[in-house]
């Protein structure tokens, strides 16, 4: 870490907010300076707990020196930039870091025009830029610009809410789209949606399945669950929101699961991730449940889905993409 290195200075224990924290040796080498962990991807904080951590929600102080990794996502990072300069106490320090293959370039070049001149560090294919003390040389209305880019909008027509930097922020992705045309009408009793996003699957679920009672959703993303409560709070059945991490099972059992799972990383293809969400889905249906899951086509779930359900069918294969009905079998 760059305080480590002698170039930035820690402050006192508790007086440094790390925005998007991460867990790792650098970390766990730095415990002593008991650095005030914010962490809303649920994997992640997760990791930071175990290690000992003590990670939050949404700090709103103000400290002398504010820490962040930035997101790939422009408008993402720039809010995230903006936001650390604004909880940044006057004379402090930002201190940004991303890999170089993530935009961290970008990301050096929009701390200096939000903050003034910066320094910068490169090594082990990063780069971390941090500022002179704060004072003058922040431009205050893009600051104001810029901490608005994470503020939710509507988007299609005003159908729904998100904001920059989730899967498919401002748009419906095409897979779920076609998982969403392919749903079976005669869905009902309660259900589940992991991997929920901002709530488009869920909404067409309530939509098209009259004989739904009720409806929890399980999304890691604390930024996307918000705008998933948001976009269905006008459900005529009870609905549940849950910050969780799907890979480790989910609570409850349910009569049908709908799941357009995550299968990457950053950019790391991880087919892993869609097989463990195959296998809580299995873990988590009542006897005789329907589990509806899309796919791109050339992930390799079927393993997967022989093993935990008994009849397993293809409702669609086209443009690129995979829907599968999956019966566990009844007891």
């Amino acid at each position: 870490m760059v305080p480590d290195s002698g170039a930035v200075a820690w402050p006192p224990p508790g007086g440094a907010l790390f925005l998007r924290a991460r867990t790792g040796p650098a970390l766990n080498a730095a415990r002593v300076h008991r650095p005030v962990c914010e962490q809303g991807f649920k994997p992640f904080a997760d990791a930071l707990a175990r290690d000992g951590f003590e990670v939050s929600g949404e700090n709103l102080g103000r400290f002398p020196l504010v820490m962040l990794l930035a997101p790939r996502q422009r408008e993402e990072a720039r809010a995230l930039l903006a936001r650390a300069v604004a909880q940044c106490e006057a004379g402090g320090v930002v201190l940004a870091c991303a890999a170089n293959k993530e935009g961290a370039r970008t990301m050096q070049d929009d701390l200096a025009k939000l903050a003034g001149p910066v320094q910068v560090l490169t090594k082990n294919h990063c780069r971390a830029a941090w500022t002179a003390p704060l004072g003058e040389a922040v431009d205050r209305e893009l600051l104001a610009q810029w901490l608005a880019l994470d503020a939710p909008r509507p988007i299609l027509d005003g159908r729904f809410e998100s904001r920059p930097g989730l899967f498919a922020w401002d748009r419906i992705d095409a897979a779920s789209a076609l998982l969403a045309a392919h749903l079976p009408t005669d869905l009902a009793g309660r259900g589940a949606d992991l991997g929920a996003g901002w709530g488009y699957l869920a909404n067409e679920v309530l939509a098209r399945c009259p004989g739904v009672t009720g409806l929890d959703l399980f999304e890691a993303e604390a930024r996307a669950l918000e705008l998933a409560r948001r976009n269905l709070a006008g459900a005529h059945v009870p609905m549940a929101f849950h910050w969780h991490d799907v890979v480790a099972g989910v609570p409850g059992t349910f009569d049908f699961i709908v799941t357009n799972p995550p299968f990457h990383q950053g950019r790391a293809d991880l087919p892993e991730l869609g097989q463990a969400f195959i296998a809580t889905a299995a873990a988590a249906l009542r006897p005789g449940g329907r589990l509806l899951l899309v796919a791109n086509r050339h992930l390799p779930y079927e393993q997967a889905l022989a093993r935990g359900f008994g009849q397993v069918r293809k409702l669609a294969d086209e443009a690129g993409f995979k829907v599968v009905e999956a019966r566990k079998v009844a007891a």
